[in-house]
């Protein structure tokens, strides 16, 4: 985390000065602090000092806000949503110990914390925004094509092992046989049945087995899915799910993080049209991009920042901008690098 540094109010109007590029501030000369015999540390004295400290990235704090704020506009109330949500998991992690854990990070109070966490969730959208413009159409289509899928309609019987940690593992493995065995047996009696009665002799067994008391007593059904649909838990069956035919129902078992399952597709519905998941499909291929070009991150605020006529007039602070964006830049290609070379 960065450090955040609040400073007295400064007048500071900067005007721009004759030859090089050297501000000026309009009481430039006049006494901030008083000491004896008459002596003082004048506004540009500080302004000098700050200039080698914390001057830039305050700077380029207060650039990006002022641009994002008038970019992102409607997304100020969900920025501020998350800041606090952010902040509240942090008291509830760190409980009395949060104030010295934010000083430990160089923030100086709460409302500091939240500055910081909205002013990076609008850049984190501008960033989004500029990883969407690299993704060619042609890399739109081809990810619509082989990984966009219809909705289907699946319904599942759930064995799940009557497992529990005081059991040994001799104990435990018996309880995976004896659920996996009966599942099997479900199976056994789908294969004796006609396939034009699969459908409800399936919504039989799951009355009789299925041990998912949500949607046992509705034949089994998880209704229409997707494959974002169901929590991480059920990813086998859902893969499971789209290699069947509607009708199909699993001849092996499927085994998940929940149990094991027998599943049968009723109906695949049509699949949603490009223009309908294109955004969706945007946000993952820019996902995608920046897990491989971490120098998005940079490149996106100097593009927004280059596209608001953003020009530093103080030619030191304008030397270490262009340190500062070089070095964010090596760094980060070298992080690049390395992620691909381990690979």
């Amino acid at each position: 985390m960065k450090k955040k540094i609040i400073v007295l109010a400064l007048c500071v109007l900067l005007i721009s000065g004759c030859g090089s590029k050297i501000p000026k501030l309009s009481n430039g000369d006049e006494a901030v602090v008083t000491l004896k015999d008459g002596q003082k540390i004048s506004v540009n004295e500080l302004y000098d000092s700050m200039k080698n400290t914390y001057a830039l990235q305050n700077l380029l704090d207060l650039v990006d806000k002022k641009i994002l704020d008038e970019k992102y506009s409607d997304k100020a109330e969900e920025a501020n949503t998350s800041a606090d949500t952010t902040i509240q998991t942090l008291e509830q992690y760190y409980g009395d110990n949060l104030e010295s854990y934010l000083q430990s990070q160089g923030f100086t109070s709460i409302d500091d914390v939240k500055a910081y966490l909205y002013l990076n969730y609008l850049r984190n959208l501008a960033v989004e925004d500029y990883c969407k413009d690299q993704i060619k159409d042609k890399e739109v289509k081809e990810y619509y094509e082989k990984e966009i899928k219809p909705d289907i309609v699946v319904s599942h019987i759930l064995i799940t092992p009557n497992v529990t940690d005081d059991m040994t593992d001799e104990e435990k493995e018996a309880a995976e046989k004896e659920a996996k065995d009966k599942i099997n047996s479900v199976i056994a009696e789908l294969k004796k049945t006609d396939s034009k009665n699969v459908a409800t002799k399936f919504a039989e067994l799951a009355k009789q087995y299925s041990m998912d008391e949500t949607n046992k007593d509705k034949g089994g059904s998880l209704g229409t899915i997707n494959t974002d649909t169901l929590s991480d838990e059920y990813d086998e069956l859902v893969t499971a799910a789209y290699k069947l035919k509607d009708g199909e129902y699993s001849k092996d078992v499927i085994e998940t993080e929940i149990g094991y399952h027998v599943i049968l597709r009723t109906e695949t519905k049509e699949k949603a049209s490009l223009d309908e998941v294109r955004d969706t499909i945007l946000t993952e291929l820019a996902s995608e991009y920046i897990s491989t070009h971490s120098v998005a991150q940079i490149e996106a605020l100097q593009k927004l920042r280059k596209d608001n006529d953003f020009e530093i007039v103080d030619d030191e602070l304008q030397a270490q901008y262009a340190t500062y964006i070089q070095n964010q830049l090596t760094e980060l290609q070298n992080a690049d690098k390395e992620a691909a070379e381990a690979k």
